[in-house]
């Protein structure tokens, strides 16, 4: 079956579902009204092949009139088993929801021109990535340039005659030895690579190519691009990184980005500064100097201040990054949010110039703050995310002047954000500060919902069995709990492990629910948005006591009465991993256990991960061969001597974040000392384990097929077909 006829449009979906039920009225709205509910006899419990259905409104785009939002619209093609992304319009009122592009390619990054009339946006249905200018008034859509390599961090000047971006500039690689031309028609193995930098791959780009990112400048109407950076640094990140978009000042004379541009840029990479590049020649001048990084610049309308993140670094394992404003005349710098113990990140300036806008995590939960030049902070709305995990992701905003004062200083804004929610994977809302809860103009999922019931979210706060700290967590139930009944349950860990888990939709967590399990996920010690004491409680010292925080929390939801104390599993990923190996390997309470892409032995960890180089500095007190017993003590093969618990090892073939060697090694262990244990390589897989939506499925029933194999509660006949292991 055609793709384009498998993944029924939104509309379609919701006419299949009333059909279903039987429904013989059917309201559509001309924008993104929800989907009406289907009977309860028509609607299950989430699918797994719901995986390919699901879609996420992210990065939105408010039009500099704030009349009009265009976003990216996420999606997966079943037929291709790619992700794909087309770009959509909505009016700021809900009106007008339609789609500026289409088909099964990657359209992304939508900028408007400063006066609204016509959008930047990269897109790859021409084969390559490109930059493509659409005209708003007419639809026609033009490519302003033929790049022989993927651009980023597009952005336009503030007169629009200009177009910014970010590009990998190729550099020959090191040449030791000359090889003999191949005899003409002979077909030869790929050649050697040689290597001679400290990072060499990274996780979703794999083997880095030689050469360095630098900015370029092209005319908004077409043309030759110019490069403004220099030197063997990187401007944005390696190609397929993370890049930082270079920002404009308001005279167009400047562009400002973060970057290292030291002779030793590999051994310090946390260590950016904000540097100013001349548009007209290239010439650099640092704005910043300290050791810590210093980015996401932002310069307020005036041109007289930059905004920025950073922190002085004490090489710590968690350390805040607070907003910093610096002036550009004299270079000085002060901290805003010095009593505010919370990340700040992305930050914006109102209009106005009065104030700062940003996103931070709050006990689980993103929001849109704002803060004055005083350092006076306050959330403007919750809720602000997009994506299928409970650890967030597509936190995004952007701002727009109200043209009508009234709003008070820094409050004559629009915004448009990011919305998720338990039962909102993401969608795109719009609002003001003061105007209480933000309007929702999406429901991009109602229709696929509307057939559906999915698992209930309850919070839960509970003392840790160490010390008695407050931890809080969350529990899942199955759709159509009844509690009355006692269910197997799930502990599902974080990773990170800086970084935490919230109130938020989770693909993953929703369909163990959907298969009968309570799924439990806290935020231990180490956790981020509880402020710096509570995450550093696990500096130099990880894993360790965040298992009895993770443990107090399945004794606490078993004390509800609903959950079968002899039907327990554990899980987690990455960080989360670690936490599994950790906990099996100091308590043989759960039936059966799943470590997912875990880190297992640091001191082999610190030697072939892509970050290694960043956590031997910032987790460890040094290099593996001057601390051995200290990495020996957290290493996972420690305590693998007690594990009893059947244990399956499922990671990406592709990883070079947590590399297939540490899951190796673990599963040899186990066999070693006689566990029941399994290993499962999924190939062309990095960290996650979801750039393929059927990989992302099998990763899930895959945690579910050993966790059914272990219960000893009931016959599971009826689930899901699983491949076979180590397919």
């Amino acid at each position: 079956m055609h793709s384009a006829l498998y993944r029924l449009s939104n509309r379609f979906r919701i006419l299949a579902a009333l059909a279903i039920a039987g429904a013989l009225v059917l309201s559509l709205a001309p924008s993104a009204g929800a989907a009406v509910d289907a009977p309860a006899s028509a609607r299950g419990p989430l699918q797994p092949m719901d995986i390919f259905e699901l879609e996420l409104a992210t990065d939105p785009q408010i039009s500099p009139d704030g009349t009009r939002v265009v976003y990216v619209r996420r999606f997966s093609d079943v037929m291709t088993d790619k992700r794909c992304s087309n770009l959509w319009i909505v009016g700021a009122d809900g009106t007008g929801h339609r789609p500026l592009t289409t088909g099964n390619h990657t359209d992304s990054s939508p900028r408007w021109s400063p006066d609204g009339r016509e959008l930047l946006y990269l897109s790859d249905r021409e084969g390559s990535t490109q930059i493509h200018r659409r005209f708003m008034d007419t639809g026609e859509t033009a490519r302003v340039a033929h790049l022989t390599e993927s651009p980023a961090g597009i952005a336009w000047s503030p007169d629009g005659r200009w177009i910014s971006f970010a590009m990998h500039v190729p550099a020959p690689p090191r040449k030791i030895a000359e090889m003999p031309a191949a005899p003409e028609g002979a077909k030869w193995s790929p050649p050697a690579r040689v290597i001679d930098r400290s990072v060499y791959r990274f996780n979703r780009v794999g083997y880095l190519e030689p050469g360095f990112t630098h900015v370029f400048v092209l005319p908004a109407e077409g043309g030759t691009p110019r490069q403004i950076t220099s030197g063997e640094f990187h401007h944005g990140g390696p190609a397929g990184m993370s890049q930082e978009e270079a920002v404009w000042t308001p005279d167009g004379r400047h562009l400002i980005i973060s970057a290292v541009r030291r002779p030793d840029w590999e051994d310090e990479r946390v260590n950016t500064e904000l540097w100013e590049f001349s548009v007209a020649d290239g010439s650099a001048r640092a704005l910043t100097d300290r050791a810590g990084p210093d980015g996401s610049p932002a310069v307020s309308p005036d041109g007289r201040s930059i905004s920025y993140v950073g922190f002085d670094d004490r090489y710590q394992g968690y350390q805040i990054r607070r907003l910093h404003v610096l002036d550009r005349a004299s270079g000085e710098s002060r901290v805003v949010t010095a009593d505010f113990d919370r990340d700040v990140s992305t930050p914006r300036w109102a209009p106005d110039g009065s104030a700062v806008y940003f996103l931070a995590d709050e006990r689980g939960n993103t929001g849109l703050w704002r803060t004055d030049l005083r350092g006076r902070v306050e959330r403007i709305a919750s809720n602000v995310g997009s994506g299928t995990s409970a650890y967030g992701g597509g936190r995004e905003f952007t701002l727009a002047a109200v043209r009508a004062g009234g709003g008070g200083a820094g409050r004559d804004v629009t915004f448009a954000v990011t919305y998720s929610r338990p039962d909102v994977p993401g969608d795109i809302a719009i609002g003001r500060p003061g105007s209480g809860t933000p309007k929702v103009l999406t429901t991009v999922n109602a229709d696929l919902f509307a057939m559906r019931t999915l698992g209930d979210l309850e919070e839960i706060v509970y003392p840790s069995s160490k010390d008695g700290r407050e931890i809080q967590g969350w529990i899942l139930k199955p759709p159509d709990f009844d509690r009355t009944r006692r269910y197997p349950l799930v502990l599902e860990i974080h990773g990170g492990p800086f970084a935490n888990y919230g109130d938020r939709f989770d693909l993953e967590k929703q369909l163990m629910a959907a298969r009968g399990y309570v799924v439990l996920y806290t935020n231990p010690r180490g956790s981020t948005s509880y402020g710096e004491e509570f995450g550093n409680l696990i500096h130099h010292a990880y894993p360790g006591d965040d298992f009895h925080d993770l443990d107090a929390g399945v004794d606490a939801v078993i004390a509800q009465g609903y959950v079968d104390p002899e039907q327990l599993f554990v899980t987690g990923g990455s960080g989360g991993g670690v936490l599994t190996c950790w906990t099996i390997g100091h308590t043989d309470r759960y039936r059966a256990a799943v470590t997912v892409y875990p880190v297992i032995n640091w001191y082999s960890f610190n030697l072939t991960a892509d970050i290694g180089g960043f956590t031997s500095k910032y987790w460890f007190p040094g290099l593996p061969w001057d601390h051995v017993e200290h990495y020996e003590q957290r290493s996972l093969l420690s305590v693998v001597r007690n594990v009893k618990t059947p244990t399956m090892v499922l990671t990406g073939e592709e990883d070079w974040r947590t590399p297939m060697s540490e899951s190796e090694q673990y599963y040899k262990a186990l066999k070693l000392l006689g566990v029941e244990a399994v290993l499962v390589r999924v190939p062309d897989e990095p960290h996650g384990i979801s750039l393929h939506p059927s990989h992302h499925m099998a990763k899930v029933l895959y945690i579910l097929g050993w966790f059914d194999q272990h219960r000893t509660d009931k016959n599971l006949a009826g689930q899901p077909t699983l491949p076979p292991a180590g397919a």
